[in-house]
């Protein structure tokens, strides 16, 4: 059994009986909700055959789930969803916390700036073995949490440290400009640090809002879904769902509209359903958008690669006339609104090339990336459809 608390106070017990889980909350009082998919207004909620969407939110996959999976099995035999849960609950930080037969873990934290300038293999090794029972979260590639205190601000929080292998090369460098760009469009993201040697990319977790800690929930749990479902769906479900949640509909949808049409652009194939939440409060009295985040120009990898999800029920890269009718038609957004955050959008496309062009003549190690990345971007600003560019043109398309 697990036990789950709010503000100290235990509210429910998270139990695994027989191929079952149930979450059994023991007072009905809405602000103790474990999550806005798990509202506390029925004491019992039970799933067969299936991890509860919310809780999966915190089992590492790939990289991450790899290693758990040589050390539980060697250790007990055999691994399992809930006994991995098991083990990282009670090291989770954040609006809610959970007790389980593991201890709660003390961590050593590091200044940000030893990792800034230390980034090499051996650096992320000792940060992994050092937080590795922290490391509550998902994404495929190779990242760790990581307690870290800021010298400025002098405050204390977790971060992701992610950093990348020879299949994806450079990944920190193209994730770092890809959210930089969406940033330049008005959307607000995480604080990033691109470290030195360029090996690490270092994320500060969002739920942080001065001495509150928000709650976050994934589109993906919000639709109820299970990780092996996160390819399937649509833009439109997306915004429905964000649409549904949050109180600050105006802003909200404008951010999750911008995020739609960077992710478009920058060709981001991998904008999936976990890769899209929300934000709430103590009291869920304010639900809003949350940063975008895990942006990557994955044409720079995969050439042909197309979106996570449908838009118009098509996985293709949509321009723009189909994009401003998404937002008048799903965003809550007007013609003239629509086509001026599109505008916003393309601007800081644009920028963002000329900063990137600057930024590879000074780092020669990032041009074979960085032009693929560009190339995609300035494919993007032609504003038609691939379907209709003459065939040679997409072959003989910069390849490095």
């Amino acid at each position: 059994m697990i036990k789950i608390f709010h503000s100290d106070i235990e509210i429910a017990d998270f139990i695994y009986d027989k191929k079952r889980y149930f979450l059994n909350y023991k007072n009905l009082e809405l602000e103790n909700s474990i999550s806005l998919s798990l509202p506390n207004t029925q004491k019992i909620y039970s799933w067969e055959y299936r991890f509860p969407p919310y809780f999966e939110t915190f089992l590492p996959e790939g990289y991450l789930f790899e290693i758990f999976k040589n050390l539980l099995t060697k250790e007990y035999g055999y691994i399992d969803d809930y006994l991995l849960f098991s083990l990282l609950s009670p090291n989770i930080d954040g609006r809610i916390t959970f007790e389980s037969e593991n201890k709660k873990l003390n961590f050593d934290f590091l200044d940000i700036d030893e990792i800034l300038n230390n980034d090499t293999q051996d650096t992320f090794n000792y940060l992994l073995n050092q937080f590795l029972d922290k490391n509550a979260i998902s994404g495929v590639q190779p990242k760790t949490i990581a307690l870290i205190r800021d010298k400025e601000r002098l405050d204390l929080k977790e971060y992701i440290v992610k950093t990348w292998g020879d299949e994806f090369e450079n990944l920190a460098e193209n994730e770092y400009f890809c959210l930089k760009a969406v940033q330049k469009a008005g959307v607000p993201i995480p604080n990033i640090y691109l470290s030195k040697n360029r090996r690490f990319l270092i994320v500060e977790k969002f739920i942080y809002d001065g001495d509150l800690v928000y709650g976050f929930e994934e589109v993906l749990s919000l639709m109820d879904k299970n990780r092996n479902s996160k390819y399937q769906g649509s833009y439109e479900q997306v915004a429905k769902v964000i649409n549904s949640f949050v109180t600050n509909s105006t802003k909200s949808m404008e951010y999750f509209f911008k995020t739609v049409v960077m992710n478009y652009l920058l060709k981001n194939g991998d904008a999936h359903l976990k890769n899209f939440g929300l934000l709430f409060n103590d009291d869920f009295s304010e639900i809003r958008f949350a940063p975008a985040y895990d942006i990557v120009t994955t044409t720079a990898y995969i050439f042909k690669d197309k979106p996570a999800l449908t838009l118009n029920g098509k996985k293709i890269w949509h321009t723009k006339n189909e994009l401003i009718n998404f937002g008048v038609k799903h965003c809550n957004l007007s013609k003239t609104k629509a086509t001026l955050f599109y505008e916003e959008c393309k601007k800081a496309l644009e920028s963002s090339i000329d900063e990137l062009e600057i930024y590879i003549k000074e780092n020669p190690h990032f041009n074979k990336i960085g032009k693929r990345m560009i190339d995609s971007w300035k494919l993007s600003l032609l504003e038609i459809p691939i379907k209709e560019i003459d065939d040679d043109v997409i072959r003989n398309w910069r390849s490095y």
